[in-house]
């Protein structure tokens, strides 16, 4: 699986805020922003909260692709 968050950083620069000014007014770790800047899989619940801090869907923050080579 394929997960980009690659919306998630574009709605943030569109509304002027940083990954550090999200990630505290949701209440996430450091490192569930690391494993995102890395596009590793996160838990549903610190999605689910940064999408009501961002006032938005889960649809518009992650987009999950399966891998183009199976084997």
């Amino acid at each position: 699986m394929i997960y980009s968050y690659n919306r998630l950083w574009k709605m943030l620069i569109d509304k002027g805020m940083t990954k550090t000014e999200m990630r505290k007014l949701a209440g996430v770790s450091t490192n569930v922003l690391a494993k995102m800047g890395k596009g590793e899989p996160v838990a549903l619940d610190s999605i689910a909260k940064i999408a009501a801090v961002l006032h938005c869907g889960l649809d518009d923050i992650l987009e999950i692709n399966s891998e183009e080579k199976q084997e």
